[in-house]
């Protein structure tokens, strides 16, 4: 059968990102292989000022902070009151809100993009609608129906399709973890998103090698390091920032000085120790909430502190008369 490409293939060509879907024709990638958490929130936390707009952000959302900012300020306690109950029942549904529950109700918000990503590719995964997106559904609405022996037959550089191929298999059976084949959502985002889950972290580093490593000894040396970040041309000198990324190389990446990096260097490079951000904010909120200092938020402190967790009409017009009078 002929090949013919999905739009959905087409789309990972040109984000190789989170679907690691490298087009034969890539260029350089660079420092787009580092998987760095995401700040909370752009904003500045300058609650001192009265301004509450990192808060929002990151207790909510971006997206859903801005239609906060938007509502009443009885509308907006109202709703943060809804949200308090979810953050209970999520947890021990003690009636209290614990440091353990904020956490959990921030991490959540702030993957909101990777579950719409993976919503949106459910859809085009699932063929038989039956909950599940087993391997031969995701080959199948990625690359295109094959017969058997046949794949790639009428496609250019069919070698370089089949390599890949074969590495999002890999790494669908990595993230497969009950090894039936078949990705429940959780499983489908560890394929999509592999940065994000711990048991995905050797694939990462896998594929991370395999795309840098041209002489395949195992080790990333700085000439193939700087080949990933950029390409000269005949008789071009080597721009300033690539030598400094030599020294980073040298300094920072190449942590035991043996002029290479193994596979533990790649993975402390590509996915760096973070912060826990969430906890951080966390935290924060609940020092500032926690009135009578119990180590818990119970409903009414939370909605007493209202202006700090969630926005409003009203809060917005306070910025503004802050930061007016500041200027």
């Amino acid at each position: 059968m002929m090949w013919q490409p999905s739009l959905l293939l087409l789309l990972l060509l040109l984000r190789r990102g989170a679907q690691g879907k490298p087009s034969p024709d890539a260029g350089p990638h660079g420092q787009g292989r580092v998987h760095q958490a995401a700040p909370l929130s752009e904003a500045p936390h300058d609650d001192a000022h009265g301004n509450f707009q990192y808060d929002h952000e990151a207790f909510l959302g971006r997206e859903v902070a801005k239609e906060f900012d938007q509502l009443s300020p009885e509308e907006s306690q109202a709703r943060l009151g809804r949200i308090v109950d979810r953050m209970d029942r999520a947890g021990d549904g003690d009636g209290w809100v614990s440091l353990a529950e904020l956490r959990a109700w921030i991490a959540h918000t702030q993957q909101r993009h990777i579950r719409d990503s993976v919503t949106a590719a459910w859809n085009t995964y699932d063929t038989d609608r039956d909950g599940r997106v087993g391997w031969e559904e995701l080959r199948n609405a990625t690359y295109g129906h094959y017969a058997p022996g046949e794949e790639f037959h009428d496609v250019e550089d069919a070698e370089t399709y089949k390599k890949m191929l074969a590495r999002d298999e890999r790494r669908f059976r990595v993230a497969d973890q009950d090894g039936d084949s078949m990705a429940t959502r959780e499983e489908l985002t560890a394929f999509l998103h592999p940065e994000e889950f711990p048991h995905m972290r050797d694939i990462v580093i896998a594929e991370t090698l395999e795309d840098l490593d041209k002489n395949k000894d195992g080790y990333v040396q700085v000439d193939e390091y700087i080949a990933d970040l950029y390409s000269a041309e005949p008789g071009e000198e080597e721009p300033a920032w690539v030598q400094t990324e030599r020294e980073q190389f040298r300094d920072f990446r190449d942590l035991n000085k043996d002029g290479r990096l193994d596979g533990s260097e790649v993975g402390h490079w590509v996915l760096p120790p973070a912060q826990d951000q969430p906890l951080v904010e966390a935290n924060h909120l609940l020092h500032e909430s926690d009135t009578d200092k119990d180590g818990r938020l119970s409903k009414a402190e939370i909605l007493s502190n209202w202006n700090m967790f969630v926005g409003s009409q009203a809060t917005n017009y306070g910025e503004d008369l802050t930061r007016h009078h500041d200027e």
